[in-house]
């Protein structure tokens, strides 16, 4: 579905967000967890069910990148509490056994290399007909490492983090910022990313067209320019 689509309109430059867009962070997540699972024996330290295991830390995953994304906690906080919530869930304390886990967790997972579905494909036809930018949220050195991962890397002319950029999604700086980089003005470039608040709602709030990857069809009422079920229908609407 899209609306207010015009063939002739062109663009200058593609943003794109990271996490769930191109990288497949679900699919890479959960195959880091269970590793972790397996390598700690979780299950002989009251974390009896991986699925479970794997359950909670969507939850308290989600609900601490909630708080990040509006500036209520800092990437730090994410990094040190989160395994300690995860473990807490099944009433384990240990600190040291989550300080563990976050390390691991945050050098292994970055390193694995599912994409979404046609990520590289569309990546491929786009790059030479666009310049492309990564626009995130995520850590500076995380992103860079999943970029290489994923064979990446070599499509994008620009990767703007929030650490880099000063702000965070969907704050309008960051955007600002993205299209400085790249010399460009507003009405040149379009934002590509699964989340209506922080990619289609910060691109909006910088004038910036949007395309909301919506694989999973989420009703919603946000207004944006095009909306995608496969990141392949880019390569035609574009």
């Amino acid at each position: 579905m899209l609306t207010g689509f015009q063939v002739s309109m062109k663009y200058k430059c593609i943003f794109f967000d990271l996490d769930h867009t191109l990288w497949d962070y679900e699919t890479n997540s959960r195959e880091m967890l269970m590793e972790l699972y397996n390598h700690f024996d979780l299950a002989e330290k009251g974390v009896h069910n991986p699925d479970a295991f794997v359950g909670v830390f969507q939850q308290v995953n989600n609900k601490l990148w909630y708080q990040f994304d509006r500036g209520m906690i800092t990437s730090e906080v994410i990094r040190k509490e989160r395994f300690e919530k995860i473990l807490g869930a099944f009433r384990v304390a240990d600190t040291s056994l989550a300080s563990s886990l976050s390390q691991e967790y945050l050098l292994g997972c970055p390193r694995r290399c599912n994409l979404m579905p046609h990520a590289f494909d569309t990546l491929q036809h786009l790059s030479g007909r666009y310049a492309l930018t990564i626009v995130t949220n995520g850590f500076e050195d995380v992103q860079t490492i999943k970029l290489m991962s994923g064979n990446l890397h070599d499509f994008f002319d620009h990767i703007v983090t929030s650490q880099k950029a000063g702000h965070r999604k969907p704050a309008k700086e960051i955007f600002e910022y993205a299209l400085r980089t790249n010399g460009i003005e507003p009405h040149e470039a379009v934002m590509v990313g699964d989340n209506l608040i922080t990619d289609m709602g910060g691109a909006i709030n910088a004038s910036i067209d949007t395309a909301f990857y919506n694989p999973d069809m989420m009703r919603h009422d946000q207004p944006v320019n095009y909306e995608i079920r496969s990141l392949i229908e880019l390569c035609d609407l574009l």
